[in-house]
């Protein structure tokens, strides 16, 4: 661990590792002034590509999203992505008065790169400016002695092995919104044989341009790399010492893995940090998704240094820097005020229809079946889902957390609960329905696309009308689900949690909490309230 001394510093403020916990992927960030502005991953969520602010690297504040409109979910096609498809690996930078933003929407009709831009981070944005030729994933920009570079990971066709990558970089004019000029090979990856180099970022520094890129994919083998060249296109030279970050060599029982995909950023006096995700693993899984990590970064004989004297990223670290912002309190208490649904609250593929707050209350009201096409399948949603269900959630994040809401009865022919989304093919949920013999509060399990009952617990007598509370509680035992009624609690089940895991689950999502209806359209349920309380500690 580095000492206040050996940074140069005169006081530090001590901080806990994720900075920014919950599914917030693939960190980008860049300054202006005193202020640090961060864009993370988002995927098939809606709105797209949270964004956040801070001055000490720590407290960081929401500012947004990046896509919060119906127009520029349509262009990107978010309807049609499938699970952890959607919106991929953001570069966040400014220049000359603008922000810019550039991306990958992967899957769907669009399924391409873009890049949009604001004078401001809070929004709006721009919609998205698709270009043509740029192939791959994971695009950056960079601004250089007057010309702008655009940067991206593609596949070698055809590979000499599976997972072989490169990447690339072209000329960019963002007025026409265009690539030109010749293109160029910068990277393959550190290691012999490397897979998924991806995830490029470009800096300056001290006459020298440095590539930074992730390689070994996003699982235990993921790493950061760092090459170097005096010309951006190039040839690069890889530090001799590479890679400067992973925790592949820590075995399986580390509590950080899968760390990689940093970024990098120069405070305004002088010091430079990282931001790369990692995930916190328990019994051999995670559920919380990938998430945001900070580190200092120094300068060692022209090669970045992430954590000198540790080389791995730190459960807690100091930074030199004070901030006046409130941290986001670990406890969410959403009564839902009369207006628009809070930035927290993410939809599926897109805004979730007629979801709207009055008098304090959410109103979630069951979709329409999707109309059959000519061909007799669905056309929307594309994908495909357990059932047509409309779905509000909020990021796990923290590893022991009580999740419940209130609701009124449904209508007989609504089924209404509370789920623990990992996909479509996985999760967990406790739903309220109504049968023959009268209202259950049934706890179910999603695997590899089919339901399992978990328990269930006979609701009757119960009026309509009755205000009913169902509680999901995450810990090392697992899932325990309860349904109070009449302020009596009951366990209707509990499970293990290796299905919300995306060790289990597969893709690159964490789990998202929250109330979902499904059944006869035209009869919303009222949701009087929602409660998010971690029960091991308000740190993360």
């Amino acid at each position: 661990m580095p000492t206040v001394r050996s940074l140069g510093w005169s006081s530090m403020t001590v901080f806990a590792n994720p900075v920014l916990p919950g599914m917030y992927p693939d960190p980008s960030v860049c300054r202006v002034g005193d202020t640090f502005y961060l864009a993370n991953s988002s995927f098939e969520y809606f709105p797209g590509l949270p964004l956040h602010s801070s001055t000490d690297l720590v407290t960081w504040t929401p500012l947004g999203h990046a896509i919060d409109r119906t127009g520029q979910a349509g262009l990107l096609d978010l309807a049609g992505v499938p699970d952890s498809g959607g919106l991929y690996a953001p570069t966040l930078r400014h220049h000359d008065g603008l922000f810019f933003l550039a991306c990958t929407v992967v899957g769907g009709a669009a399924d391409a790169s873009f890049f949009l831009t604001t004078t401001d981070p809070a929004g709006p944005w721009s919609d998205p400016v698709f270009l043509e030729g740029a192939r791959g994933i994971d695009p950056t920009v960079f601004f250089h002695e007057g010309r702008v570079w655009w940067a991206g990971c593609r596949l070698v066709e055809p590979g000499a092995y599976p997972g072989q990558t490169e990447i690339w970089l072209r000329e960019l004019d963002p007025v026409a919104g265009r690539l030109f000029g010749q293109e160029h090979i910068l990277w393959n990856g550190a290691v012999a044989g490397a897979v998924w180099a991806e995830g490029p970022h470009l800096f300056a520094h001290d006459g020298w341009i440095y590539l930074l890129a992730a390689e070994g994919g996003t699982e235990r083998n993921h790493a950061v790399s760092v090459a170097r060249s005096r010309s951006v296109t190039g040839p690069y030279v890889g530090n001799p010492g590479n890679p400067i970050l992973s925790h592949r060599q820590l075995g399986a029982t580390a509590s950080v893995q899968n760390v990689g995909h940093a970024d990098l950023v120069e405070a305004g006096d002088g010091s430079w940090w990282a931001l790369a995700l990692g995930v916190r693993s328990r019994a051999g899984g995670h559920v919380l998704g990938r998430e945001t990590f900070l580190a200092p970064v120094a300068w060692e004989s022209g090669w970045p240094v992430v954590n000198p004297g540790a080389g791995r990223l730190g459960e807690r670290g100091s930074t030199p820097f004070t901030s006046a912002d409130a941290p986001t309190p670990a406890e969410l208490h959403d009564t839902f005020p009369v207006g628009p649904l809070a930035a927290h609250w993410l939809g599926v593929r897109g805004p979730v229809p007629g979801a709207h707050t009055s008098a304090a209350e959410l109103h979630l009201e069951p979709p329409a079946p999707p109309a059959p096409d000519p061909a007799g399948s669905t056309s929307a949603p594309r994908p495909a889902t357990r059932t047509p269900a409309a779905f509000l959630g909020y990021r796990l994040r923290h590893p022991d957390v009580r999740a419940g809401l209130r609701l009124v009865l449904p209508y007989p022919g609504v089924t209404a609960g509370l789920a623990l989304r990992q996909s479509e093919n996985f999760g967990l949920r406790i739903e309220l329905a109504h049968a023959p013999a009268g209202w259950t509060a049934t706890a179910i399990a999603r695997a590899d696309g089919a339901d399992t009952v978990l328990g269930s617990v006979p609701l009757d007598p119960v009026a309509p009308g009755s205000l009913l509370g169902l509680t999901a509680e995450l810990s090392a035992a697992g899932v325990a689900f309860t349904v109070t009624v009449a302020g009596e609690t009951r366990v209707v089940a509990v499970t293990d949690a290796a299905l919300l895991t995306t060790e289990r689950a597969g893709g690159f999502v964490g789990t998202v909490v929250g109330p979902f209806v499904s059944g006869e359209p035209g009869h919303p349920v009222t949701v009087t309230g929602f409660d998010y309380v971690p029960t091991a500690s308000a740190t993360p």
